[in-house]
């Protein structure tokens, strides 16, 4: 049976463009860890940014359970 994976998708701030990533459980806790906000950096125009996981991964923001 395949590892679960989380789609993680977020838009710049600056640019509007779009990240996607398609990560399991541990590499999400390896990169982001189980906090609120994530900070993200854009592709195209290398700002640095913060998003709120809940928006970024609705799904991973329930099932790690960090509202609670």
């Amino acid at each position: 049976m395949a590892e679960k994976r989380y789609k993680i998708e977020t838009l710049c701030p600056q640019c509007g463009c779009s990240a996607v990533s398609h990560l399991n459980t541990e590499e999400i806790r390896e990169r982001y860890g189980d906090v609120p906000n994530v900070e993200m950096e854009c592709n195209e125009c290398v700002i640095k940014y913060t998003t709120d996981m809940k928006e970024a991964c609705p799904e991973w923001d329930k099932e790690c359970k960090m509202n609670q």
